[in-house]
């Protein structure tokens, strides 16, 4: 299940950074967008055996870019000389817990509401789906979202929906496929909107687009625990909790950026 996991994640991640593959994992860069956390990082799949020299090319292949060097550790438990490599080179170091969730192929009831609608996101309404991505600062805010939309709407393994409350644009979501894997991502409400229910009539949709298009699974990625209880009210199963170490030779923690 790893894997299948991380091979999605790292699709997902190729459609908006550049992928370098070395022996050991990644290394993922956009330099249109060095603040964009996502797009900027080395991930370690495989054990390392010599850290110095790993620690040493990925500092070097981000700074001569301007980019702060940061790795993703999957499975840190088994990287103790890595870790150890890193905080003696002065990076700060968190581990996160990363929960990954499966829908349970039902789609959720819920009672009409002729309030709301939902389309698909086209050249037509597409500002008012950047407006409300920009406005979320937990999936970046207007310094990533500007341009990581646009790259997401031009690339063929996403499909953007937009809700509408009472006529007015207020929510969003969008499906990442890959073969027949489906990820629901960038789920986002204004904050004058929130409370109202909107989130589950769009997740509903999402289900049924995923059912009507044959997809074999639908993943999600909750950036926090708050976020993981939502999903769950909505069919998404927690199967698997990764412990991912996050290194960074600057900046913020990805913790001060989810609390911020």
């Amino acid at each position: 299940m790893l894997d299948r996991i991380l091979e999605l994640e790292f699709a997902y991640l190729a459609t908006f950074t550049a992928r370098h593959d070395r022996e050991w994992g990644y290394l993922f860069i956009n330099e249109d967008q060095p603040v964009y956390y996502d797009a900027n990082h080395a991930h370690v799949r495989q054990p390392v055996n010599h850290p110095e020299k790993v620690v040493d090319e990925v500092i070097a292949f981000y700074q001569a870019k301007n980019i702060i060097p940061r790795f993703y550790i999957y499975t840190p438990e088994e990287q103790p000389e890595l870790i150890r490599e890193l905080k003696s080179k002065g990076f700060g170091y968190e581990e996160l817990p990363s929960p990954v969730q499966l829908w349970d192929q039902k789609v959720i009831n819920l009672e009409r509401n002729d309030a709301i609608s939902i389309e698909e996101v086209t050249e037509a309404n597409y500002q008012e789906a950047l407006e409300i991505e920009c406005s979320i600062k937990e999936i970046g805010g207007r310094e990533v979202r500007e341009k990581a939309l646009k790259e997401e709407f031009d690339h063929p393994g996403y499909q953007h929906f937009l809700l509408r409350y009472n006529g007015v644009a207020c929510s969003t979501a969008c499906i990442f496929a890959q073969g027949r894997q489906a990820r629901m991502e960038s789920v986002a409400t204004l904050e004058v909107y929130r409370g109202k229910g909107l989130i589950g009539y769009i997740i509903q949709h999402i289900q049924q687009e995923v059912q009507k298009q044959g997809f074999e699974n639908l993943w999600v990625f909750p950036i926090n625990e708050r976020v993981e209880k939502v999903y769950n009210r909505y069919g998404f199963e927690t199967v698997i909790t990764l412990t991912t170490g996050h290194a960074f030779l600057g900046g913020k923690s990805i913790i001060e950026l989810q609390n911020r």
